[in-house]
């Protein structure tokens, strides 16, 4: 199958997951990576072997097919619209946008143009996250009624060097985080089509302990612990807390309750992780096998997918129509607490389809 090129924007901390991993897969070749700061995209092309340019050049390069963005949050819009002006198929790191309306209009330019818009987190097409679907679909803890999820951290500036971006605008624990748990939750449940919630900021400013930036203070600018409450379109119930407010916990990252039993969720920012069912009737947590591949960090496995999708004309999993649902939600969650009510979500989706099995490592077609 003929290659697909794409050119990264942003070569800030987590382009190198992304360098190393799109490598990997026969399907993608990195033509270029840009930044703003030169000095940082040539460094990183150097370190793997990619051409660096800026990023005009790599915007009006007619070979690259697909746009990487790795900008931060506030960032994502305006690169995206300049890429998809370009004409190229745009994947985003999450979330999509900061606001519903620049989303929106993101997709609306993709489809006028006949382009693909896509967008991380692409956890849950790993080992992990695919074989806790493949459980469900297999009907082994029955029909899903509910659903728990806890990301809850003391946030990053103990350890980030420049987390300011975390409390401003389009950060926060839900904006941050979130993406990787509701993305889990509608690919193991399927949409959300309305929310209450609760969100607070415990703390109006933050010091910063990691370096180069050791002792600034940050302003808090959104709310650092919320929780919502999730009614799934099938009828389950969910809960969300995510926090920057929790020294410590002893709290599950996802579990799914069942008619039948009770499924343990891996980590949802990560590909592998323990996958474990409890049957009803039971007291003990049965391991399950992974059925799929990739369940080491393989950032990219989203971009590889919308690649094999471009060229076989099928649907990509992570896909802007599902990274728009998911920032529905976490918007819909903080109006709901705002507002004192529940928040009805329209931008219903579909489940994405899980990868089939036995496919060759690299390949996912």
């Amino acid at each position: 199958m003929e290659k697909v090129n794409i050119g990264i924007i942003g070569c800030g901390n987590i382009s190198s997951i992304y360098l190393e991993k799109s490598q990997t897969f026969d399907i993608l070749k990195v033509a270029a990576c840009a930044d703003l700061i030169q000095s940082r995209a040539e460094a990183q092309g150097t370190k793997f072997g990619v051409k660096p340019c800026s990023v005009q050049d790599l915007l009006s390069n007619p070979e690259i097919e697909i746009v990487v963005n790795l900008t931060t949050p506030e960032a994502h819009a305006s690169v995206a619209f300049d890429a998809l002006m370009a004409g190229k198929s745009v994947y985003n790191e999450k979330p999509l946008a900061i606001s519903l309306l620049d989303a929106k209009e993101m997709i609306k330019i993709a489809h006028d143009k006949g382009s693909r818009i896509g967008c991380a987190p692409d956890t849950f097409l790993g080992a992990g996250l695919q074989t806790c679907r493949s459980v469900l679909d297999s009907g082994m803890i029955g029909r899903p009624v509910a659903a728990t999820a806890f990301m809850l951290c003391h946030g990053h500036e103990s350890w980030h060097p420049s987390p300011e971006f975390y409390y401003q605008v389009g950060g926060g624990p839900m904006f941050d985080m979130g993406p990787y748990y509701l993305t889990a939750l509608i690919h193991l449940i399927g949409p959300v089509r309305r929310v209450c919630g609760s969100a607070s900021i415990s703390f109006s400013t933050r010091l910063i302990t990691s370096q180069p930036k050791n002792g600034k203070e940050i302003h808090v600018e959104v709310p650092t612990h919320v929780v919502g409450v999730l009614d799934f379109a099938n009828g389950a119930l969910g809960t969300i807390i995510t926090s920057f407010d929790v020294w410590q916990h002893s709290l599950p990252r996802i579990e799914v309750y069942g008619t039948e039993g009770t499924l343990r969720v891996p980590d949802p920012n990560g590909f592998g992780g323990l996958v474990e069912v409890c049957k009803a009737g039971n007291s003990e947590w049965q391991i399950i096998p992974y059925t799929h591949d990739y369940a080491d960090n393989s950032r990219s496995l989203g971009v590889a997918d919308m690649a094999h999708a471009i060229r076989s004309g099928r649907k990509h999993r992570a896909s802007g129509a599902l990274a728009y649902h998911v920032l529905d939600i976490m918007h819909a969650v903080h109006e709901a607490s705002s507002e004192e009510k529940y928040m009805v979500i329209d931008s219903l989706v579909e489940r994405p389809a899980p990868f089939p099995t036995g496919m060759k490592p690299g390949i996912l077609d």
